[in-house]
Order: C-alpha cells, then structure tokens, then sequence
C-alpha cells in the first residue's frame, strides 16, 4: 500500500512538472537586423542622386507568419539634425518681402522612407506618432515655443511641403522586398543635394500591425575629391577661406573691367 502511494505521490509530481510554465520552452524573440555594404559614401560636385540599397535579416520569424506575409518592415536613413529657418514671403506696395519667421531646432536634413507597404496598410496612426516614424510624425521643436500653435503647425507644415519639393523628404512604397523569410531588400532614396555628415539607417519590423523591434547602422556621407578639399578648408581654417574668397572676387571684378572697359 505504501509503494502505490509512493507511485501516486511520483506520477502526481511528474504531471505537475508537465503542466508548469516553466517547462514549456519559450519562443525564441523576433528581432531585426541591417547591414550596410560601406560605412561611408563619397559624392562629387556632379552628383545628381541615387539609390542606396540596405540589406537586412529578421532573426528568429515564425515561418506561418512568414508565408501568410504578415511581417511588414519599414527602413528610414536620416540625415544629420541641423536648425531650420522657416520664412513667408508677402507682397508689401508691390514688393515681396520676408515678414515671418520661425526657427526649427535638430531638424533631419533629409529624410527617406521606404516601405513593404503602404504606410496605412501597416499599422495604426498613434503607432507612427509614438515611434516618430515617417515625416508627417517628426517632432520639429519650435526654438521658440510661445508662438501660437497655429502660427507653428503653419509654419511645420510649409517645412515639410518644402523638404518633400526638393527631394530631401522622400518615400519609397514597396521600396523594402523579401528575397526569403528571413531576408529583405530596401531601397532608399539619396537626393541630389544630400547633406555630408553621419546618417542614421533604421529598420523597424512589425507584427501583424504590432511594432517588435528596431536595428539601427550609421552611414557617412562626404564630399571627394576637389571639392572635398575645398569643403576641409573652409572648416579648417575658416577666416583664410573667407579672405581668400574676397580676394579672388576683387580681383576678377578687377580683371572684368579691364577686359570689358571702354576706351
């Protein structure tokens, strides 16, 4: 009787073991991965834009999730934040002149997007604006905050309408593609007047609309060549620069009249 009861007593403890959580084995996390095939880009004078392609890797993906194509990643490369001045023009006795101004603190320079899909179709708004992901949800803090909010919503959005004219903000549909379950392809955009400095790519990896990670990777881009050179001196050694570049305009308008001046 004291053996079935010891036996009782195992199968009982085996049986709890079983059915505790800690048995069961975890699922491995989901995560994201890019790489970028150079740290650093060199542009010349005559540079007139180009794509940028990022490669990356999901780590760990249900394959279920992966062939019902409910994994959805978003790449961003963001330019290096500099202040912004913002100015509305207005015609005053038939002139236009600059009347208003608002100054923008570590505003992204540029700013390329490119996506699985289209962004609606990814995820839900209030997403976007917790992530700051995409350019209508970047935060342009205002230097000065006691203006009225609709004078600085206006004055956003002019920005914004004027960075997506001349190509710095762009934003690529489709522009990400899966070559298997596990690896992606996106294609960025860099505009023709890119600025040089560090650049930040970013990759965010979605779930059936729910955010599960983001991987990040830095990219120099600089000038080469003569230019480059012309740019280092005139950071290096900025007030020689400014001497020589008035010297060099005295002496062609000097040389110009004597070329062009009438006896």
């Amino acid at each position: 009787m004291a053996g079935w009861k010891g036996f009782t007593a195992a199968a009982l403890l085996l049986l709890v073991a079983a059915a505790s959580p800690t048995a069961a084995q975890t699922p491995p996390v989901e995560g994201i991965q890019i790489g970028l095939s150079t740290d650093a880009v060199s542009i010349t004078a005559g540079f007139s834009g180009a794509d940028l392609t990022i490669f990356g890797s999901l780590e760990n993906p249900d394959p279920l999730v992966a062939r019902q194509g409910r994994y959805d990643v978003i790449v961003v490369l963001e330019g290096p934040p500099r202040p912004v001045v913002v100015r509305r023009k207005d015609r005053v006795l038939g002139v236009w002149i600059n009347l208003e101004s608002e100054t923008f603190e570590n505003v992204p320079v540029s700013y390329s997007v490119a996506t699985t899909r289209p962004l609606q179709d990814i995820t839900e708004p209030n997403s976007y604006k917790q992530l700051s992901l995409g350019s209508a949800n970047l935060y342009m803090k205002p230097a000065d905050e006691t203006d009225s909010p609709a004078t600085i919503e206006e004055f956003t959005a002019a920005l914004r309408d004027r960075k997506k004219a001349t190509g710095l903000y762009s934003e690529n549909v489709g522009g990400v593609q899966f070559l298997s379950q596990n690896l992606f392809r996106a294609t960025v955009r860099l505009a023709p007047d890119v600025p040089v400095g560090t650049h930040k790519a970013r990759a965010f990896l979605f779930k059936s609309g729910m955010f599960i990670k983001e991987s990040s990777a830095q990219l120099e881009i600089r000038k080469s060549g003569f230019e480059q050179s012309i740019f280092r001196v005139a950071h290096d050694y900025s007030f020689l620069y400014g001497v020589f570049a008035v010297s060099l305009a005295m002496l062609t308008g000097w040389l110009g009249r004597l070329v062009f001046r009438k006896d």
